[in-house]
């Protein structure tokens, strides 16, 4: 792999929709094709910038082609984010699977940046130039080759620049799982698009993975709620809590309404697929203290920022949503529904990352896993949820 551009390669692809995977919509601009999770009817209703910044980082999309070439070079102009006294993050990295199998990995040159002050909201906007990512050394044989899109950078692709013909990939006629949840979903800390939770689970089931985990905007929004409903799907995960409880958005009385109305709407599109409810894994601050976190600045000497709860335990007598209250108020709530929803099951988030769990590797920042802990936890939804006994058992 390399970023560089040594020569120029005889056969230019567009990139259209026809060669993405993973994706409810894209959108045409002046550099390419921006794939996007939610669709526009969603995007309209979003009611700041978080969604429209969380949406468009491309976690769990994809190009999907065969080709005989052994050098591929994308075509792509990226816009970081970088907050504003935080030491900045490894650029995005894009992971090459040949046959399912990781061959390569890189990250693209130039691009955008988003300035982010995170004590005020406020943003500036940088432009760049467009750039590219180049992988060689492919063998020489007809293959399916994918190209997994940094999750935690907006990503606007132009073409594929090869050595030999790419052609779009078939359907896989694998079935689809269409997962949302919050910023852990999303990707946090993950080393790369195919180390996402989410991603490790889907490639060790053998799914097609259309990922909804959108950093802090899993907040039981009725515009995800229809964006699932209309989304062709054979398998359908809703991973909620730690949004509602750090953004402090909604007290008990409103919770549990609203997890019946999400879950009505999605029933209005699916039926009878499998549906599969995850309460949140163990973040120690927020299990017994309400919300809203803050980041906390004071580990910046060390390059590091965590996040605090900044709640009083006492206001849980009020209404106000710990971790805790919430697994209890799914768990009652989903035995409640699958009396008359078969299809309908619950999964403790605490067999993904637990007690256990936290003491061998704990959060970083006290909100998000790292590297190492997406994999287990991908590992083990993939064993709970698509095992012989999980709600995804093959049929």
């Amino acid at each position: 792999m390399s970023t560089d551009t040594p020569a120029p390669l005889p056969f230019t692809t567009p990139v259209t929709a026809a060669l993405l995977r993973g994706a409810l919509d894209v959108e045409r601009t002046e550099a390419g094709l921006l794939p996007h999770r939610l669709p526009a009817a969603a995007r309209a209703q979003a009611p700041d910038g978080q969604i429209a910044l969380a949406e468009a980082q491309p976690s769990g999309v994809r190009l999907a082609f065969r080709t005989r070439a052994t050098v591929v070079e994308l075509a792509a102009r990226r816009t970081r984010t970088v907050y504003q006294g935080v030491p900045p993050r490894t650029g995005g990295l894009y992971d090459l699977l040949v046959d399912g199998v990781l061959a390569a990995q890189g990250q693209a040159s130039g691009g955008n940046v988003l300035d982010v002050d995170m004590t005020t909201g406020a943003t500036h906007f940088r432009t760049g130039p467009a750039g590219s990512v180049r992988f060689d050394g492919l063998a020489d044989r007809d293959k399916h080759v994918e190209i997994w899109l940094p999750y935690n950078e907006r990503t606007e692709v132009a073409a594929l620049h090869t050595d030999a013909p790419v052609t779009a990939a078939p359907a896989s006629g694998r079935k689809v799982w269409l997962h949302h949840g919050s910023s852990i979903s999303h990707g946090s800390d993950a080393a790369s698009p195919t180390t996402t939770w989410p991603a490790r689970a889907a490639l060790l089931g053998g799914v097609e993975l259309v990922n909804l985990g959108l950093g802090g905007g899993a907040l039981l929004d009725p515009f995800t709620a229809r964006a699932m409903r209309d989304t062709p799907a054979d398998l359908i995960s809703v991973k909620i809590g730690i949004n509602l409880v750090n953004a402090d958005v909604m007290r008990v009385r409103a919770f549990a309404p609203a997890m019946h109305g999400f879950l009505d709407t999605v029933r209005e599109g699916h039926p009878d697929t499998p549906l599969l409810v995850v309460s949140p894994v163990l973040c120690p601050i927020h299990e017994d203290t309400p919300g809203p976190s803050v980041p906390d600045f004071s580990g910046l000497g060390e390059g590091r920022v965590r996040f605090a709860a900044m709640g009083d335990p006492e206001d849980r007598a009020t209404g106000k949503l710990t971790l805790r209250i919430i697994r209890d108020e799914l768990a009652r709530l989903v035995a409640q529904r699958s009396a008359d929803d078969p299809h309908l099951r619950h999964l403790d988030g605490r067999a993904l990352y637990g007690e256990a769990d936290a003491a061998e590797l704990p959060l970083p920042d006290a909100l998000h896993p790292d590297a190492a802990t997406h994999l287990r936890m991908g590992d083990r939804f993939a064993a709970l949820a698509f095992g012989a006994e999980g709600a995804f058992a093959p049929s």
